[in-house]
């Protein structure tokens, strides 16, 4: 073979897949959990010095420094799957009431069959909470308990009516699939407190995943230690932490250093291929999480005033379920986790499981109560314990779903999907407390005043964090990304929502 022939090869060598490569897309990127730190432990890790300079330093969940001060650290992201009715829980309509049974002369968007164009005021009645007043549903009594601490957002839109779309487009900015979400942005930015537990932590409802499935907590084409790490509120708290048969004395040490060997003869021959070290990240932490991880989920610990207000113990699961999980984030913010992400539980319906709870086509007046049961408890519980430990104000904590509902009825007293309007709640990190933001016209069809996008929403949250949203970027295949790419969207820091605007 020619010295030309065998340099071809060795270039070609740069674009086959290698073996960190394999592990870093299959199985979650968990190939050998503990790696480099068992490797250090016995001192096989090779040191710092071999790592060249041409490494990109920015891929790691260090804490970095973000823009500016931030009034911020933390986000609870409670997603109501389905598209809540705005006009059933927090917009109280006089009008819509008086003219219930009317034909709706407008033009109305319609999305699915069975309109009839049919005024339906709303079966729920309104009480004022809080000092401030703000109106809430009888519905959601315990969060109306704690509206002194809430911002809300009445007039919020999106350009999507489709659940997955929606959900998409509130959760990473845009409609396309494989777009890194919000948890994973910042996490990018910031990196995490606690190098012991994920950045990025997902709880889900244990059954099942509800609408949306992954894509909450993906980090799309950003680096694989942003994406979010499902924990469970069932059984073992960290999914295939520990090898499911224990492996017989001295036979993981020998197969760690037969791996040490290979790496090494890897980095030799790639010193630019940084993937190992990416890799090398996540066996750390999953050594670290081993001794760390479900200390900080031991819920026994709680008090129990604690656990009853989150109503962790009720034997009625449609408290328990969203409850654990709620408290569960309290106790990863609290550790220093940068971002939990706790989707809306996933509830019997006729023929199978609703996996977008809030999607109520039919029977508001039945259907409703049964979801707002569920995470009422919870996520009031989740507010109130964080402000009386002092951690609201550095928490921000959002209770959104994808779209609204519309003021005609569809079917047996149901409502369509309203991509006009919607209403979304905000609570700590500097938001303006007791605050109603917007109105929507006189039956709720469409947002009128301080109209609010998605990426206006999330543009404002990054604030909160000290991130500029326009200067938060990626380089993927040559364009400088950004979550709001506010060029396109619009997306603004929307000033009016915050307590003490920077």
């Amino acid at each position: 073979m020619t010295t030309s022939s065998h340099q071809s090869i060795q270039n070609l060598g740069d674009l086959v897949p290698s073996r960190r490569l394999f592990l870093e897309q299959t199985a979650l990127g968990f190939g050998t959990v503990a790696l480099a730190h068992l490797l250090q432990s016995d001192g096989l890790l090779a040191e710092p010095s071999h790592v060249p300079d041409t490494l990109p330093r920015g891929d790691n969940l260090l804490p970095k420094q973000p823009h500016f001060a931030p009034q911020a650290k933390s986000v609870i992201f409670l997603v109501q799957n389905g598209g809540p009715s705005h006009l059933d829980l927090f917009d109280f309509k006089p009008e819509l009431q008086r003219r219930h049974g009317q034909k709706h002369t407008e033009d109305v968007v319609n999305f699915h069959r069975d309109v009839r164009n049919m005024l339906m005021g709303s079966p729920a009645k309104f009480q004022r909470g809080g000092e401030c007043g703000m109106e809430i549903s009888d519905y959601l009594p315990n969060l109306r308990s704690v509206a002194d601490d809430i911002c809300m957002v009445r007039s919020m839109f999106t350009d999507q009516i489709e659940h997955g779309r929606a959900l998409r487009s509130l959760n990473t900015g845009k409609v396309f699939t494989g777009r890194p979400s919000l948890g994973a942005w910042i996490c990018y930015a910031l990196g995490s407190e606690n190098q012991n537990v994920p950045a990025y932590i997902a709880l889900r409802d244990p059954r099942r995943y509800s609408s949306g499935g992954t894509q909450f907590w993906g980090n799309g084409w950003l680096p694989t230690v942003y994406r979010g790490t499902e924990f469970s509120s069932q059984g073992a708290p960290v999914l295939d932490l520990y090898p499911a048969v224990k492996l017989p004395q001295g036979v993981e040490r020998n197969n760690l250093e037969l791996l040490a060997k290979l790496n090494e003869e890897r980095r030799q021959l790639y010193p630019r291929d940084t993937r190992l070290e990416a890799r090398i990240q996540n066996y750390e932490l999953a050594a670290r999480m081993q001794r760390d991880a479900e200390s900080v989920l031991d819920l026994s610990s709680e008090t129990e005033a604690t656990r009853s207000l989150y109503g962790v113990d009720d034997k009625d699961i449609s408290t328990s379920n969203y409850g654990t999980r709620c408290l569960m984030a309290r106790r990863l913010v609290e550790a220093g986790v940068r971002f939990v992400t706790v989707t809306s539980p996933v509830l019997p319906s006729f023929g199978g499981i609703a996996v977008h709870p809030w999607d109520n086509h039919g029977h508001i007046n039945k259907n409703i109560p049964i979801i707002a049961r569920h995470v009422d408890q919870g996520s009031a519980a989740l507010i109130k314990d964080l402000k009386q430990r002092g951690l609201l104000d550095e928490t921000i904590v959002i209770w959104a779903g994808e779209f609204g509902r519309m003021p005609i009825s569809e079917g047996s007293s149901g409502r369509d999907h309203n991509p006009f309007a919607f209403t979304n709640l905000i609570a700590g990190g500097g938001f303006k407390a007791g605050h109603v933001h917007g109105t929507t016209d006189e039956i709720g069809y469409r947002g009128v005043e301080d109209r609010v996008s998605c990426p206006d929403f999330l543009a404002t949250v990054l604030h909160q964090l000290g991130l500029d949203h326009d200067r938060l970027s990626y380089r993927h295949a040559s364009r400088d990304e950004t979550l709001t790419d506010s060029a396109v969207t619009g997306a603004r820091f929307v000033h009016e929502l915050i307590e003490k605007p920077v």
